[in-house]
């Protein structure tokens, strides 16, 4: 008589909401545009690109995550729109299973130790410590990793890189293991939960900050004013809010030839991304006072 194994059981299956949070510029939307696999949330050399709350579905055989990337927290400016981004903040820490704090490998400052308050008690966090391939000599990396485990207490740390996709898929399982067990959230083929409008939006207000200089990005930003769909082609009108009537010329440039390009250069994007071809009309507006203006910003669905 033989002996027959016994099968092991199946893995329960765990899905849940992860916020990413951490100060301005330290990589949170290079990270989950890595961690979802394809370029969801907008990016830019520029701190505090990111100015509302974006998801990005991960779903795999043993678990579904719902990453939500948050805006930058901020303590140094203080506009109705600062504000209304860092109450974005407070709210996906407290609609969360877990949290993945991101820092700057050897740099966790004031402003880091300020989103380090916000951590809700009895949220797990995972520690992301982003941007190692900027490390001379890994070795450093050990007293940064051992003084942080001191000030606070960690499920678990994982030192990536978003930039080059180092250690995703290690940061992916210590998330998956921290959520509740549960039957997928979405749809197995879904990637966001933001509409296309939004996306669109985001694409655009994108090459403002890749393409307008230092300050005059923070000036600015994107309200779609029409989005139609006929057939594969989605037909987007599109308005780029300034603040000064001196700053809509900056923006047009020489003969039109600035707004041509960054219009030219969302429009891509956004095919890539929605997979057809899109018509892009974009004109540039004066609307003084916008970023601290409640009316504003709920007009143009920030959370104020």
């Amino acid at each position: 008589m033989s002996l027959q194994p016994v099968p092991e059981a199946p893995l329960a299956h765990r899905a849940g909401t992860v916020a990413i949070v951490g100060r301005p510029n330290v990589g949170k939307s290079t990270l989950l545009n890595r961690l979802v696999g394809c370029k969801l949330s907008i990016t830019s050399s520029k701190p505090q690109t990111t100015r509302r709350r974006l998801t990005g579905i991960v779903t795999r055989d043993d678990a579904q995550i719902v990453f939500v990337d948050t805006p930058g927290y901020q303590t140094e400016h203080r506009t109705s729109l600062n504000l209304a981004m860092n109450r974005s903040v407070a709210a996906s820490l407290q609609e969360t299973h877990a949290i993945v704090w991101v820092v700057e490998a050897l740099k966790c400052g004031v402003r880091d130790e300020a989103v380090a308050r916000l951590l809700p008690h009895g949220v797990p966090v995972v520690l992301a410590i982003n941007k190692t391939d900027t490390v001379q000599g890994k070795d450093r990396l050990l007293p940064f990793i051992d003084e942080l485990s001191r000030r606070h207490a960690f499920a678990a740390i994982v030192p990536v890189s978003a930039a080059k996709g180092s250690q995703i898929a290690a940061l992916l399982d210590e998330v998956v293991a921290l959520l509740p067990e549960g039957p997928p959230l979405h749809d197995a083929d879904a990637l966001t939960t933001v509409s296309e409008r939004d996306l669109a939006a985001e694409l655009l207000r994108e090459q403002l900050f890749r393409l307008l200089g230092d300050e005059l990005p923070y000036s600015t930003t994107v309200e779609i004013e029409r989005f139609r769909q006929d057939g594969r082609v989605r037909r987007i009108h599109a308005a780029i809010l300034v603040d000064k009537e001196g700053q809509k010329p900056i923006v047009i440039g020489k003969q039109g030839a600035k707004l041509k390009t960054i219009a030219s250069r969302a429009r891509q994007d956004m095919e890539r991304l929605f997979g057809g071809s899109v018509y892009l009309e974009v004109w540039v507006k004066v609307r003084r006072g916008w970023a601290d203006s409640d009316a504003s910003l709920k007009r143009l669905g920030y959370d104020a």
